[in-house]
């Protein structure tokens, strides 16, 4: 599979946490952590568990930072 995002970091499932519409994944990346927002459908039809190998794909036009 071809994908146009570039920003594609490997990872490990920190924690999945699930409500009846999405889920917050937590991923450790190199001793970083990643959040990422998917769908509750999409944690059960990847089959994701805490300990799983992952790639997050990150493809964003603009990233907004405030202090």
């Amino acid at each position: 599979m071809q994908l146009s995002a570039r920003n594609q970091l490997k990872g490990k499932v920190k924690s999945i946490n699930t409500n009846d519409v999405s889920a917050e994944v937590l991923i450790d990346v190199n001793g970083q952590e990643l959040c990422s927002t998917i769908t509750a459908g999409s944690v059960k039809s990847l089959d994701l568990k805490e300990g799983d190998n992952v790639t997050a794909i990150i493809k964003a036009s603009s990233v907004m930072l405030m202090k």
